[in-house]
């Protein structure tokens, strides 16, 4: 250990070493965020500067790097979107790390975003608007009907949805996207889904375990949407054991369910009377549809088909 100091102190028997730190401390005083933040705490003492001095380089790096901002994706900052924040407290400094602008930007897109959630939908489905709709003679009633759940949803105190019916590609999943976009920036929350596509889903669920939590947030959801009702093959485990209790939680909650099928009301219940055990089951499809027809208005969509 002598040897190791004397060394050392050979090395720097000119103070050179000495001399390199004071430099490179004044130098950190004079930087324009230190004295900034000097200026602005007069309770600073000369020994909390020389205890804080790790604090203050990375503080004064921190800084200089948002100055000199690259934009989020390239924030070099050690938490990006983050910015440091340098503080007197109880007699030494320290640094916190508060988001940027750019950063509070972004986390509000995401928020925005996460207002809308979807399973199997096209993604031009899920930016569709009512600003850039073609609202013809056909279709003016179901974008007016669109518009006007959209503005008045209220989840938890009215359950009533929509019900679109049309043929196929006149736009009903895309008036669904408007809706949902419409509800976005009133800060609801909607969950649409690809109905075909979901109960498939459901059924393999069973075998990773994940049915039940599935099932839980489809149903909680505010505002939920199922788009091309009666487009899969219905069986009597997913009208009985999938579509029946979201309905029934959704009725008793007051959340709103809003549908587009191919199908009106009473070709639907001959679709859900289906039984893959042979034979139909009535009762069991019109309790369903008594839960729709009495939870939905029924609009009707017109027009060309648009994807033809």
């Amino acid at each position: 250990m002598d040897s190791i100091k004397n060394a050392l102190g050979s090395f720097d028997s000119d103070d050179r070493l000495q001399k390199r730190i004071q430099e490179q401390k004044d130098r950190l005083l004079q930087s324009k965020p230190i004295q900034t933040f000097l200026s602005e705490h007069t309770e600073v003492t000369t020994s909390m500067i020389d205890r804080g001095l790790s604090k203050m380089y990375e503080f004064k790096k921190e800084r200089e790097n948002c100055e000199a901002c690259p934009g989020l994706e390239n924030c070099p900052n050690m938490m990006q979107g983050y910015r440091p924040v340098l503080y007197a407290e109880r007699g030494s400094l320290d640094v916190s790390y508060t988001r940027c602008p750019l950063k509070l930007d972004a986390d509000e897109r995401l928020e925005q975003q996460q207002l809308i959630q979807s399973l199997y939908i096209p993604k031009d489905i899920l930016e569709a608007t009512f600003d850039v709709m073609d609202q013809n003679d056909d279709r003016a009633k179901a974008i007016s009907s669109a518009v006007r759940f959209a503005v008045a949803a209220n989840p938890g105190e009215d359950g009533l949805g929509l019900y679109l019916y049309g043929k196929f590609g006149v736009g009903k999943s895309y008036l669904l996207g408007a809706i949902a976009n419409e509800l976005k920036d009133l800060s609801i929350q909607s969950y649409m889904i690809y109905t075909p596509d979901f109960f498939r889903e459901m059924k393999q669920s069973i075998g990773d375990g994940s049915f039940q939590e599935k099932l839980e947030t489809v149903r909680k959801a505010p505002v939920l949407m199922l788009d091309d009702i009666g487009a899969e093959t219905t069986t009597a485990w997913t009208r009985d054991e999938i579509l029946g209790p979201i309905l029934q939680y959704r009725m008793s909650e007051k959340l709103p369910t809003l549908f587009t099928s191919n199908y009106d009301y009473e070709e639907l219940e001959l679709q859900l009377a289906y039984s893959d055990k042979g034979g139909t089951e009535q009762l069991k499809a019109k309790r369903i549809m008594e839960r729709i027809k009495h939870y939905t208005t029924f609009v009707e969509v017109g027009g060309e088909n648009r994807r033809g």
